[in-house]
This record gives structure tokens, C-alpha cells and sequence, in this order.
């Protein structure tokens, strides 16, 4: 479970509840599991979906709102209680503390202000550091072609993640036409994405999980839709709630994308911390992978977020050396992926993850070294950071100089 906090919210005001809702729907580190426009079914609520904290506006009838606070402190003390109201006055702020609410916002509420003190409730439950203050890490795995090996890269590195018990792993399948992680996991899911979104307004966390199917390596999957019809229903609103529940759930969620890179996967794109980019080192992925980072340079931060992975590194027939590939993207290669196309074909018409069929392959080796420096395990980044640094300025001449129809760079 990461440290993004499950709130309620209760305020019988139009107005004031949607704009709070705006508020926290805008926050990474909250999931909005209800609001409530009666005070009178907050208790209900409460009880129904636990949350970590629960906001009451004062405004429209101070003395029931006061009266809700000190029943829920009495009958729910694990979810922490917010009193909002436009009034600063003192005798009020004093009731709503006295009643068991552990912080008073003033409305219309600042963003900062909420922030800080959701930052503290949350140091409160979770700790100040440790396993469970981690926030989710999204990572998108592309492709810069079809066949690279983005979704068995996506798979097992996913199994890795989950190998370690204090993560908590999700997987889902976005190539919502023709993605096949369930194949690789020799998985048959109850339910998939478009059963996810079809339900999005109804889903609380754990509605969500028991919606996933869970491998025995431990790695959770929400897997594409069976009838291509049902791709139909899968927007980019919806999907962005289903990522912020999964946020919500999980320590690590792992986006395969498809390789259309379409509204729904540049939404994974953005929400991402890391993106890996699959490539070999032939013409036509470098190529793409130029074109990609051209396009990606467009969009403000996203460049940064992007780590090149080279699949089938080894291969020799055909294969453009590793030096001249850094030399023409102008950036380091994050990890390199040896070819092993023996152990790849077992494990995927065996449906099982390296791990299982080949935990001592180099291969397999090689998902683990890539997992512990996504979660920070080594501390050669920083050393990577000074070189891409060095490299940004002349980043754009070498992506024009690498792509056909713009003038070559001066030297």
C-alpha cells in the first residue's frame, strides 16, 4: 500500500462540495472515495468505506456538523477528521477540536493549506519514513516498434518488483486491442479493464483489487478486454481514475502500453514517474525511438522521465554497435536486456515468468539489477545524471541530424 490517503467528504453546499471536490481530485496523494451531500448518511458512509480521512464542511447547519464530528471520532478514531467552514471564528475552531476534528480549514479552502495538513495526517498514520510512506511508482514500458519485447518486459519486471514483499505490485494491459500479459501469465482473468471502467463510479479500493487477478508470483494484473467491442467504452477520464485507485493500492503500478501511442497511452505517459522505452539496436527501432523522443521533447518534463532499455543486446546478426547508438541518441542506455531467445520462447508458450522458468539466467538477472535501480537500490544514477546533462545541449541537433527532411547540424 503507498501513502496516498482514502478521503470522504461531506458538505450538504453545491457549491463549496464541488469545489472541494476540484481541489482533491487534482491531489496525487489523496484518492476521493466519497462525498456526501447529507450529514445524516456520513456515519453510513464512513463505515461502508473506511477512509483515512474524513472532511466535514461546518457552513450549512454548524451544530449537526459538530455533532457529526464528535459521533464519528466515538465510532470510526481511525479515520481522521477535517472541520471546514468560511468562518475563522474562534469559539467555532475550538468546538470542532474539542468535538474531535484534528485539524480547521478555512474555505474557500487554498491548496497549500489542505496539502500541509493532509501532510501531516498522513505522517501520522504512516509514519515519517519507512516502507509505508512510499508514494506509487507508475512505470509505462514502450515499445519503439511492435516485437521488441515491451510486454514480456513489462511482465517480468513486474514479477521482480513483487518478488520483494514490502512491494505491492499492479499490472495493466493497455494495448486494449491485441495485448497478451495475460498469455505470458497463463492467466484467465474474471475481469478486465472495461469491467474496471464500466464500474469506475460504484469501485472503492477493495472492490478494485478483488477485481485483479493475482499471479503466484504476486504481481497483480487488470488485463485488456476480451470482446474488441468493449474497447469502445475505455476513455481517457475514466481511465485516469482507474490509474488513481491503483496509485492508491498499490507500491508499484506497471503500464504495457500499446504501440499506437494514442490518447489512453499518453495519459499513462504522463501519469508516469519512469518511462522505459524498449528498443534493439537495428535501424528501424533507433529510428522510432529518435522520432519518439523528437515528439516527447514537445511535451515539458517528459523527456527526463524516459530511460532507453535495449532488448536482445547480443544479438549479433545485423545488430548497430551500443556505442554508435549512445553516440547517435546522445543519451546513456539505462540497461541493457541480453538476448536469450531460447529461455524467452519457454517462457511465454509456458505462460510463466523468468523467475520461475529461469531464475538463475542472465536474463533474468538482468530484470533484477533493472528493478533495484527503478527503486533506487543503486547509486549510479546520479553519475548517469551529470552525463545526460552534459549531453542535453546537444541533444536536439543529434535527433534532427538523425531523422530525414531537417538540415543537418552544424559542426
Amino acid at each position: 500500500m503507498s501513502n496516498v490517503l482514502r478521503l470522504a467528504l461531506v458538505d450538504p453546499n453545491d457549491a463549496s462540495r464541488e469545489s472541494l471536490k476540484a481541489i482533491l481530485l487534482g491531489m496525487d496523494s489523496i484518492w476521493l472515495e466519497a462525498d456526501c451531500s447529507r450529514y445524516e448518511f456520513f456515519p453510513d458512509i464512513v463505515e461502508q468505506t473506511t477512509p483515512d480521512v474524513g472532511v466535514v464542511s461546518l457552513d450549512s447547519n454548524p451544530t449537526n456538523a459538530l455533532n457529526l464530528i464528535a459521533r464519528i471520532t466515538a465510532e470510526s478514531p481511525n479515520t481522521a477528521l477535517l472541520a471546514a467552514s468560511e468562518s475563522s471564528d474562534g469559539q467555532q475552531i475550538l468546538k470542532a477540536i474539542r468535538a474531535g476534528a484534528r485539524e480547521f480549514l478555512t474555505l474557500p479552502m487554498a491548496d497549500e493549506e489542505l496539502s500541509e495538513a493532509l501532510d501531516r495526517i498522513s505522517a501520522a498514520k504512516f509514519g515519517g519514513g519507512g516502507d509505508r510512506s512510499r508514494a506509487c511508482q507508475v512505470i509505462a514500458v514502450a515499445g519503439a516498434t511492435g516485437g521488441v519485447g515491451s510486454t514480456s518486459a513489462a511482465v517480468n519486471l513486474g514479477c521482480v518488483l513483487a518478488e520483494e514483499p514490502r512491494n505491492s505490485v499492479a499490472l495493466v494491459d493497455l494495448d486494449i486491442a491485441l495485448g497478451d500479459a495475460d498469455v505470458f501469465l497463463d492467466a484467465i482473468p474474471d475481469y478486465t479493464l472495461a469491467d474496471v471502467v464500466q464500474n469506475i463510479g460504484r469501485l472503492d479500493i477493495q472492490l478494485l483489487k478483488r477485481s485483479l487477478t493475482k499471479h503466484s508470483s504476486g504481481l497483480y494484473l487488470l488485463p485488456r478486454p476480451v470482446e474488441l467491442h468493449d474497447v469502445a467504452g475505455i476513455d481517457t477520464e475514466s481511465l485516469r481514475k482507474v490509474i488513481g485507485l491503483l496509485k492508491a493500492s498499490f507500491t508499484h503500478l506497471i503500464v504495457d502500453l500499446s504501440k499506437t501511442y494514442n490518447a489512453l497511452d499518453m495519459v499513462a505517459i504522463e501519469s508516469a514517474s519512469k518511462v522505459l522505452l524498449i528498443t534493439q539496436l537495428d535501424l528501424p527501432c533507433l529510428r522510432n525511438v529518435v522520432r519518439l523522443m523528437m515528439s516527447f521533447d514537445e511535451t515539458d518534463g517528459l523527456q527526463e522521465k524516459v530511460e532507453i532499455i535495449v532488448n536482445r543486446a547480443g544479438l549479433d546478426a545485423g545488430q548497430i554497435s551500443l556505442k554508435k547508438a549512445k553516440e547517435t541518441l546522445g543519451r546513456d542506455i539505462f540497461a541493457l536486456l541480453p538476448n536469450d531467445y531460447r529461455t524467452m520462447v519457454e517462457v511465454r508458450n509456458n505462460g510463466v515468468p523468468l523467475i520461475t522458468q529461469a531464475p538463475k539466467a542472465a536474463l533474468t538477472q538482468a530484470f533484477r539489477d533493472m528493478a533495484a535501480r527503478l527503486s533506487g537500490a543503486h547509486g549510479d544514477d546520479a553519475e548517469h545524471e551529470g552525463d545526460d546533462a552534459e549531453a542535453g545541449a546537444a541533444n536536439e541537433s543529434r535527433w534532427k541530424r538523425f531523422w530525414p527532411g531537417h538540415p543537418k547540424a552544424k559542426s
